[in-house]
């Protein structure tokens, strides 16, 4: 009997005189947004490890009250107790919680898929996945909702090709797919940073970190991605933003290997490309909305990359009606550590403040 208990993962220990539960290695569950893993038990700055977010598993090592110890990344971490769950509790709604541990300014999120009725869906080869529009439950709302695209992360998205264009005309530059292709990867896989890191999970750290900051801000927020995989293209999640958002930003790292800092993706100078709609029609936009985020980052602290932009004609770009950028946060050499996603996350939300005049 005692040994069943014991293979339970419950014990009884006595520290400092005080009886105490550890539990060896059970299960639990984040049951909030986002909640924060410390280096201490205790809310300041500096000591956040790492977030973990809505469903995420983790190994709990020890209860103390107001504090539970959980194994991250191999390493002992505190979380606050109250956002845990013996359970997994997807499938339901993450409740809003405000706290130094945790906490988003938002209502529950609602799936938003793409319509077949809306404009240049019937471009999109990948779309029967869902995007989650969230709420803001701030009292300083600002009535715009910004789209937040964490790159890559479709399965099988690098083997199905999409019209580059919607007037089927070539690119005019180069990047994954050449100049002169009329066709590229619906989703390409991403890059792997140097310590093996890919892409796609920094993207979507990134993204679940900028969510928090514009739902505290005020804003409501279109998140294209909140796991591992979504099936939905560049086109789809495009026509996602046109249809549902007032503005777009795609997360992304360049592949160099150089830590060349960040830019934002500009649309080319090409006569024939800006006479293209609905390119002819956004473009200036696209571009204000880029440098605002570039200079965002820069008041953040952040390495730009030469003059903050490189022109490229993308198939997120060739297809948007509201403001878009892809803004590239640096590249495989670059550190993705919590603290400087929390300083990115902080800058573009900075930008999207200024874009919008707030």
């Amino acid at each position: 009997m005692g040994g069943r208990l014991a293979s339970a993962a419950l014990a009884i220990c006595l520290l400092a005189g005080n009886a105490q539960a550890v539990f060896a290695g059970d299960t639990v569950y984040v049951n909030c947004d986002v909640l924060r893993c410390r280096s201490s038990a205790e809310i300041k700055d500096g000591n956040i490890v790492k977030n973990v977010y809505y469903g995420d598993k983790l190994e709990r090592v020890e209860s103390k009250g107001e504090w539970t110890v959980v194994m991250v990344n191999g390493k002992k971490c505190y979380v606050s107790s109250q956002y845990l769950s013996a359970s997994n509790p997807k499938g339901t709604p993450a409740p809003a919680a405000a706290s130094g541990n945790s906490g988003t300014a938002s209502t529950g999120g609602t799936q938003i898929s793409v319509s077949s009725d809306w404009k240049y869906a019937d471009f999109s080869k990948i779309k029967s996945g869902s995007a989650v529009l969230y709420k803001t439950a701030s009292s300083a709302r600002k009535n715009k909702t910004v789209c937040v695209n964490a790159g890559h992360g479709t399965s099988g998205g690098g083997s199905v090709k999409t019209q580059c264009h919607p007037d089927g005309t070539p690119k005019v530059t180069g990047g994954t797919t050449g100049a002169g292709a009329t066709e590229a990867a619906a989703v390409s896989s991403g890059m792997t940073f140097n310590d093996g890191t890919a892409e796609a999970n920094v993207t979507l750290a990134l993204a679940r970190i900028l969510k928090e900051k514009l739902l505290s801000e005020g804003y409501d927020v279109l998140m294209i991605r909140e796991s591992e995989d979504v099936q939905l293209d560049n086109i789809a999640r495009t026509v996602l933003a046109n249809n549902k958002a007032d503005c777009h930003i795609a997360l992304h790292w360049d592949s160099t290997a150089n830590d060349k800092g960040a830019f934002y993706m500009s649309v080319p100078n090409v006569d024939s490309y800006r006479a293209m709609e609905p390119v002819a029609s956004h473009w200036e936009q696209h571009n204000r909305l880029g440098e605002a985020l570039v200079q965002g980052l820069k008041g953040a602290g952040v390495k730009i990359f030469s003059g903050g932009s490189m022109e490229m004609d993308l198939t997120q770009t060739s297809y948007s009606t509201v403001p878009s950028i892809d803004i590239e946060l640096g590249d495989k050499a670059s550190d993705h550590s919590a603290g400087t996603l929390n300083t990115l996350a902080n800058g573009l939300t900075a930008g999207v403040n200024a874009f919008f005049g707030n």
